[in-house]
C-alpha cells in the first residue's frame, strides 16, 4: 500500500507540476493532463527538435529523455545550480510543482543566446544525469545479463548477452536501496569479498504491475534461493548449505580459507538480503498450486506429461572407435571445450569407460549416424535408497534423482497446505527462511510461531525452474521452490553472443527470442 501511494503522488505530483509550469509558459494548462499530447507540447517549450519525439517512442531511452526534459524545464526558468538540477532528476513529482507555484518566471529558450557552463561542469553534469538515469532504467525496465555457465545449454550458450524485461512480470521495489550505484552485490577489484550495499535500511517486497505473470516455459532471472547465506570461497558455485552437509556447520563457518579446485582461497561467511542474492537463469516448469512429478527425465504437472524443450540436454554416453582424434570430432559437432573437458576428466578419474556428454535428442542422433561413433545411449539416474540426500529436500525417505523426482506440490499464495512430519521437508525453508515464521517440532508435533497447527497458507507464490541442460544445472531439483519476491525479470532477447571457445561472435544468435523453448 505504501508504494502503491508514493507511485500515486509521484504521478500526480509531476501532473500537477506541469500544470502551473504550462500555465507559467503560456500554455492552457489542460494540455498537461492529454497523455502524448503534453509531451509534444512540453518539448516544443523547451526549444528541443524533433528527434526528442522519436526519442520518446524508444522504451527506455522514454525514461532517459523524461528526467532530461525535467532538467531543461529548469533552464528555462534560469535554474542552473547543479544541486538544484540533480534533485530535479532525483525528484521530479517535488521539483515540477516547485517551478510551478513559486514566482520563477518562464523564459523562451528559443528567444536567448544557450546559457555556458564550463567543461567540468558539462562533464559533471552528464555523469551524474547518466547514472541516475541508468540506475532507474537498470532497476524499473530493463537490464543486461551474460549467460556464465552451460545450465541453459541448448536455448541459451555461454556467451549470450541477454536483454531482460523487469516491466514483464512488473517492477521489483529495491528491498536494499543504498549501495554503490550499478554494481550488483559486491565492490569490483576486490575478488568478491567486499560488500557493495549497506544492509539498513530495509525496505519490505512490493512489486508494481506488470506486462504479465510468469508462464510456463519462460526463461526467467531471480535471485539465487539458497544464496542468503554463503561461502565467498566458492560465491554461489556451491552453496553454503551443501558445503554444510559434507564438511558440518561448524567447519564451515570457521574456515577461513577454502579448497576450490587446485588453490586455497580467502573465505568469509556473508548473509545476504534477497535482492542482493546471485542473479540465475532457469526456465519455469512448474507453476503456483501445481503438482510436479518426474519420471525418467519425462517432467509431469498434475499428472500429464508436458511437452519437453526440444533443445534440452540430457546425458548420454558416447564411445568412439579407438584411435580418432575425439576433440576434433567433438569441435565439428559443436560439443564445448567445457563439456570435452569434464567428460574427459570423468573417463581419467571418474572410472567411466565413456564420454559423458549433454546433447539434445537431434544432436545424440547425429553422433549415432557417424561411422566413427560407436554406440550412444542416454543415461537415467534411477531413484533407489542409495539416493537419499541427494537432491532436495535433502532428507530421510526422500531417494529422488535428478531424473526421477517427486511428486511435489508447488505452494501458491492464500492456498492451505496439509502439513505432516512426512512433509515437512518440502515445507520447512519456505516457512522459514522465505516468509519468516519461526518453526519447532516438539512431541511429534508442528509448532508455527509457538501455535501448534497441521496446516500453514503462503503468503507467496512459488515457481519450479530448471535448466535446459537438465544434467548440468543447479536449479529447483537441488535447492526447492523459487519464491516470487525473488523474480527479477523475463529474459527477452539475445543482443549479442560471443563463442568463447573459438574467440568470434555467433552473429546468427543476434536478435534471437530467449524464451524460444522449441
Amino acid at each position: 500500500m505504501l508504494y502503491d501511494i508514493f507511485l500515486a503522488l509521484y504521478f500526480i505530483g509531476c501532473l500537477v507540476g506541469l500544470w502551473f509550469v504550462f500555465k507559467k509558459m503560456g500554455v492552457a494548462p489542460w494540455k498537461a493532463l492529454i497523455p502524448i499530447y503534453n509531451i509534444v507540447v512540453w518539448i516544443q517549450k523547451c526549444g528541443k527538435g524533433k528527434m526528442w519525439y522519436i526519442y520518446f517512442l524508444i522504451p527506455a531511452i522514454n525514461v532517459f529523455m523524461f528526467l532530461l526534459l525535467v532538467v531543461e524545464t529548469a533552464k528555462t526558468f534560469h535554474r542552473y545550480s547543479f544541486w538544484e538540477q540533480t534533485f530535479a532528476v532525483i525528484f521530479p513529482w517535488i521539483y515540477l510543482p516547485f517551478l510551478g507555484l513559486n514566482k520563477m518566471e518562464y523564459h523562451d529558450p528559443t528567444q536567448e543566446p544557450p546559457h555556458k557552463v564550463s567543461e567540468l561542469r558539462d562533464w559533471v553534469d552528464a555523469i551524474v544525469f547518466a547514472l541516475v538515469a541508468a540506475v532507474i532504467i537498470r532497476g524499473k525496465v530493463l537490464e543486461f545479463y551474460t549467460i556464465p555457465s552451460s545450465s541453459m545449454e541448448g536455448s541459451l550458450l555461454t556467451g549470450d548477452y541477454l536483454l531482460v524485461s523487469k516491466l514483464a512480470y512488473g517492477p521489483r521495489v529495491a528491498m536494499t536501496p543504498l549501495g554503490v550505484p550499478l554494481v550488483h552485490n559486491v565492490l569490483p577489484f576486490t575478488d568478491g569479498q567486499v560488500e557493495s550495499y549497506l544492509k539498513w535500511p530495509k525496505m519490505p517486497y512490493h512489486r508494481y504491475c506488470g506486462l504479465g505473470k510468469v508462464e510456463r516455459y519462460d526463461a526467467v532471472v531471480f535471485n539465487y534461493p539458497v544464496g542468503d547465506t554463503m561461502c565467498t570461497a566458492w560465491k554461489s558455485n556451491k552453496s553454503y548449505y551443501d558445503l554444510v552437509r559434507e564438511m558440518g556447520r561448524e567447519n564451515v563457518l570457521n574456515a577461513k580459507t577454502m579448497q576450490v579446485g587446485d588453490q586455497m582461497v580467502e573465505n568469509h561467511i556473508r548473509v545476504r538480503p534477497v535482492d542482493k542474492r546471485e542473479n540465475f537463469i532457469k526456465r519455469c516448469i512448474g507453476l503456483p498450486g501445481e503438482d510436479l512429478q518426474i519420471i525418467n527425465q519425462q517432467v509431469y504437472i498434475n499428472g500429464q506429461p508436458i511437452d519437453q524443450p526440444r533443445s534440452s540436454q540430457q546425458t548420454y554416453a558416447v564411445r568412439f572407435h579407438a584411435g580418432l582424434n575425439t576433440r576434433k570430432i567433438m569441435d565439428d559437432m559443436g560439443v564445448s571445450y567445457e563439456d570435452y573437458e569434464n567428460a574427459l576428466a570423468m573417463m581419467m578419474y571418474g572410472g567411466v569407460d565413456a564420454f559423458q556428454l549433454p546433447l539434445s535428442v537431434e544432436k545424440a542422433k547425429a553422433f549415432a549416424s557417424r561411422p566413427d561413433v560407436v554406440s550412444v545411449e542416454p543415461l537415467v539416474f534411477a531413484a533407489d535408497s542409495n539416493t537419499e540426500m541427494m537432491v532436495f529436500p535433502y532428507a530421510k525417505g526422500y531417494n529422488w534423482t535428478v531424473d526421477n523426482f517427486g511428486p511435489i506440490h508447488i505452494p501458491a499464495k492464500g492456498e492451505t497446505l496439509k502439513l505432516t512430519l512426512e512433509n515437512l521437508p518440502l515445507y520447512e525453508r519456505m516457512i522459514c527462511a522465505y516468509e519468516g515464521n519461526e518453526l519447532e517440532v516438539k512431541g511429534g508435533k508442528i509448532y508455527i510461531n509457538g501455535t501448534e497447527t497441521d496446516s500453514y497458507v503462503p503468503k507467496m507464490d512459488y515457481y519450479w525452474m530448471m535448466g535446459d541442460n537438465r544434467h548440468n544445472s543447479a536449479d529447483s531439483r537441488f535447492w526447492g521452490f523459487v519464491p516470487e519476491d525473488h523474480i527479477s525479470g523475463k529474459a527477452k532477447w539475445v543482443v549479442f553472443s560471443m563463442d568463447k571457445d573459438h574467440k568470434k561472435p555467433r552473429w546468427n544468435r543476434i536478435f534471437m527470442n530467449a524464451c524460444n523453448w522449441k
